[in-house]
């Protein structure tokens, strides 16, 4: 990778401990994003692609614990930062655009006073200037400036979304976290939103994580892929070179889950027998596995873990 990192997470661990029971839920995930970049962390639903995104921004409540590991941006340490250090650094330096843009907004809440808030709580803006502000990011993302008077629930799903992703850009963040931003929304929508946040990425050159169990969606959009599966990495790569040739069994699963629209129908496969694509490993049981380095002489721009499980 030629950019140089605007965050850097080694060996990052998360465990989920209740009385009953201790899940590790991230186990050892290492990823570097260089400056706009796009990189993009694929994997089933429960496989902790999630939980990454919010032990980034410091977001997980008990019984969740970062019992490992380093999250470092810009040379910074994330997981050492103060209370007030994290009041700046989200939103202004990273944000997040959470799954279901329904629940990321406030029901009760006109749009143009949720987008306002961010500039009144981060930057002691009026609230005339933080509504001016507010429209002009609608405009933006392509929504016209007269819906600011608009509650959450007066608008498509495709509209709100754009006003979350519009709400994440509000302070030009240098990092952009996108977790399942397409979900419950129709292809063409979807295909409309990838859009947005290309033209977004391009316009403002902010780099991004994003993360989606789509990897049709994913090959797309993003420059390198991390594939996630209980809880680790299993294989990471430039984004073509995941699409021709993936090398981990079940990054070669995710990729065929999808069946063709023509031609003769064929069988789904699973990764091995007697599991199934619906299979999602118990993070209570230690999966071995280790990692190899291919291409040594140019640096590990491929890898993969030998052991599923």
């Amino acid at each position: 990778m030629s950019s140089a990192p605007v965050l850097e997470i080694e060996g990052l661990s998360v465990t989920y401990r209740t009385a009953e029971r201790t899940v590790r839920a991230v186990d050892r995930v290492d990823v570097t994003i260089g400056e706009g970049e796009i990189f993009g962390l694929a994997g089933e639903s429960g496989c902790g692609k999630s939980t990454v995104a919010n032990a980034i921004m410091r977001l997980l409540k008990p019984p969740a614990e970062i019992d490992g590991g380093r999250v470092v941006f810009r040379g910074r340490d994330v997981l050492a930062m103060s209370a007030e250090e994290l009041r700046r650094f989200r939103w202004r330096e990273v944000a997040m655009v959470f799954q279901s843009a329904m629940n990321s907004l406030n029901p009760v809440m006109t749009v143009g006073d949720q987008l306002a808030d961010v500039f009144t709580t981060h930057e002691r803006s009026s609230k005339r200037d933080a509504l001016r502000r507010a429209g002009g990011l609608l405009e933006m993302v392509g929504i016209d400036r007269g819906r600011l008077r608009s509650y959450p629930h007066q608008l498509s799903g495709g509209m709100r979304q754009r006003v979350v992703i519009a709400m994440a850009c509000a302070l030009t963040p240098s990092l952009l976290i996108l977790d399942e931003p397409t979900t419950a929304l129709d292809v063409v929508v979807q295909q409309e939103i990838m859009a947005q946040i290309r033209g977004l990425q391009e316009e403002l050159g902010f780099a991004v994580l994003f993360i989606t169990h789509d990897m049709s969606l994913m090959i797309e959009l993003s420059q390198r892929i991390g594939v996630m599966h209980g809880g680790r990495i299993v294989e990471r790569a430039p984004a073509g070179e995941i699409f021709r040739d993936p090398l981990h069994p079940y990054t070669d699963a995710l990729m065929n889950a999808f069946p063709p629209i023509s031609g003769p129908r064929v069988p789904l496969t699973g990764l091995a027998e007697g599991v199934r694509f619906d299979h999602v490993p118990d993070l209570r049981e230690v999966r071995p596995g280790r990692w190899v380095a291919l291409d040594a002489d140019s640096g590990p721009t491929h890898q993969t873990e030998e052991a599923l499980r």
